[in-house]
């Protein structure tokens, strides 16, 4: 097996061997914070769009640019080495809930190309910072019915996921992202989709980024909402030799302990991220979860301490305050170190 020759983020895996890297917060917390109303969603582009989209985070980057740009600079502001871009909902199984389907292409391209500019305004020699390009789960899965009574049913499958995401990930590379980040994974098989989509991708274009692949353990069973347990999930997805292999959101970090530390141990060729929610939701807190950024931070620094994980952030309810505290937390702890193995290969 040939080793991948990335045309981008060359530098990502040795920078890694360095230090820990801190990715951004989230996303849609800070523009919740923000209390725009219906107008401002709209903006004069669609001023007289026949349904609301209130809520539809991923159209602000065509009418709103200034207000994803400025999210993005705080976060780099507050070390973040790597944005994702606003593209969580920005693939066409996604939009069509608001009939906004044929949007996707232009908002990937956009959102990328907003988190580059931020990039580009912060990155210097000694601190390169990197745009991961999101790709989310989707409204719709492909493996859990969305009928109680009719286990065998479906609103979606593979093909359609499949063509989506091949959409979405020309759109983000195209814009200018660094790496693909497919996140919030609850149903592998929907992950399968992006997954042979990307892989597609760069076949077809001879160019191949740095991928990060995100599952989301949903409650204390310590599986997946597909029903796949922690380890179970990475031999799923571990043939597309994913850069960094993590777990994100549903749970804060303490909840999440045990399962980064099973993934750490299963994984053990490959980079590990960690970007939990702020604790458990508090719809009485300003950012609407009830970790402030001293308890997220020390956290993920004893992740850190203990051998876990080599990329640390925050999913909902963190903010650029939580990113700050998380970096200067895990400034100076030890990286940790990869075991060679059959799927890890250093980038030519």
């Amino acid at each position: 097996m040939s080793a991948p020759a990335y045309t981008r983020a060359q530098a990502l895996p040795e920078l890694l061997r360095k230090r820990l890297l801190i990715l951004d917060g989230a996303m849609g917390t800070m523009i919740q914070r923000l209390k725009l109303s219906e107008a401002q969603y709209r903006g004069e582009r669609f001023k007289d769009f026949h349904k609301d989209v209130k809520g539809n985070n991923e159209l602000l980057s065509l009418t709103q640019p200034q207000v994803i740009g400025d999210i993005h600079e705080g976060y780099l502001a507050a070390g973040a080495d790597l944005i994702e871009t606003n593209t969580f909902g920005a693939t066409t199984v996604a939009q069509a809930d608001y009939d906004m389907a044929d949007l996707a292409v232009e908002m990937n391209r956009a959102s990328a190309a907003i988190a580059r500019a931020a990039c580009d305004k912060f990155s210097t020699p000694e601190r390169p910072r990197f745009v991961a390009g999101a790709l989310g789960p989707t409204p719709k899965t492909a493996s859990i019915s969305p009928d109680v009574n009719d286990p065998g049913a479906r609103n979606t499958h593979f093909e359609e996921l499949r063509q989506a995401y091949y959409e979405q990930t020309q759109a983000l590379v195209e814009g200018g992202s660094d790496l693909l980040l497919v996140e919030t994974i609850f149903d592998t098989l929907n992950a399968k989709a992006a997954l042979f989509a990307i892989d597609e991708y760069f076949e077809h274009s001879g160019e191949r980024l740095p991928l990060i692949i995100s599952g989301t353990v949903t409650d204390a069973s310590g599986r997946i909402l597909s029903g796949q347990t922690v380890s179970a999930f990475w031999n799923s997805v571990r043939h597309a030799r994913p850069m960094a292999v993590g777990l994100n959101c549903a749970l804060g970090a303490a909840l999440m302990r045990p399962y980064i530390q099973e993934l750490a141990k299963v994984a053990g060729d490959t980079f590990i991220s960690c970007y939990p929610n702020a604790g458990l939701p508090n719809p009485m807190s300003e950012t609407g979860f009830d970790e402030t950024p001293e308890v997220t931070s020390r956290l993920l620094h004893e992740f850190a301490a203990e051998g876990l994980v080599n990329i640390v952030g925050g999913c909902c309810g963190t903010t650029p305050e939580h990113i700050a505290a998380i970096g200067k937390a895990v400034a100076h702890q030890a990286v940790r170190p990869l075991h060679t193995g059959p799927f890890y290969r250093e980038a030519a």
